[in-house]
């Protein structure tokens, strides 16, 4: 699942202008080597698990490694038509607000069961008790990267905190990329590439276990080797069998030109 959800954010930081084929085959390589390589650097008993690294729930092995994916996609992909014009950015936001609001609870849900199957084991009341503060932890997090708003009870104020600052980190990151003229789709680098850089320090804050100075070099590693492993994957497909669908086919619409149907009719007038 941590794969999965991996590949499907740098899916939704690239959609509306990728070919399906190739996006494919760079999935099946994602999955099959860079991704399973750098988790094991951790997960596997590697050099960064040696090194003491920590990340529970996979804040650089799933956000900040697709967010580097996403980004250096992005890098390689020409601009959506219409995003900028006359040096200025013209935002596109999404054609369904209802739809997109629904995507957040269903993916607020989700990450209950994504971050407590992490604990691996309901064996002990320990084990039990700490599932509970995951679920706690994970809430907080949610609703205060939404919010900004504090809680009461102590348990859960460093988590909060958190949330807060990956908020705030998120709104500046925003226009900072928009400026370097990155087009990306659904905020997925500045939500899971600099949250999720961010995230992963934090946890020097809370968990005595870690260093600072190891939480951020394998940091850097794990986002060096993806970013070059992933830039020489797009560069062979671009080369190859190309990466940006037609202008024809972008104005079109991915979904009329691979399946005959028109998502948003009323937009088209057809």
């Amino acid at each position: 699942m941590f794969c999965a959800s991996t590949t499907s954010i740098v899916s939704g930081a690239l959609t509306e202008r990728i070919k399906l084929w190739p996006f494919l085959v760079y999935v099946i390589i994602l999955v099959v080597v860079i991704y399973p390589i750098q988790a094991s650097w951790k997960w596997g008993g590697g050099f960064l698990n040696d090194m003491g690294f920590q990340d529970f729930t996979s804040s650089t092995f799933v956000h900040s490694v697709s967010g580097w994916a996403a980004l250096t996609g992005a890098i390689f992909f020409s601009l959506r038509l219409g995003e900028y014009k006359g040096g200025k950015v013209n935002p596109m936001p999404g054609s369904n607000l209802a739809l997109a609001t629904l995507g957040i609870f269903i993916l607020w849900l989700s990450w209950f069961g994504f971050n407590s199957c992490s604990q691996l084991y309901m064996d002990t009341s320990g084990s039990v008790a700490d599932i509970s503060s995951i679920f706690s932890n994970t809430n907080t997090v949610a609703a205060a990267g939404a919010v900004a708003a504090l809680t009461l009870t102590p348990s859960l104020i460093q988590s909060t905190m958190i949330g807060t600052v990956s908020g705030i980190i998120v709104v500046f990151a925003m226009p900072m990329l928009d400026r370097m003229k990155i087009d990306y789709v659904v905020d997925a680098i500045s939500v899971h590439l600099f949250a999720g850089i961010w995230g992963t320090l934090a946890v020097y804050f809370t968990n005595s276990a870690a260093t600072f100075s190891v939480q951020l070099t394998s940091t850097l590693i794990v986002g060096a080797f993806v970013t070059v492993t992933t830039a020489f994957v797009w560069l062979v497909l671009k080369a190859t069998a190309g990466l940006r669908v037609s202008e024809e086919v972008e104005i079109m619409s991915l979904g009329r030109n691979r399946l005959g149907v028109e998502a948003y009719p009323e937009f088209s007038g057809s």
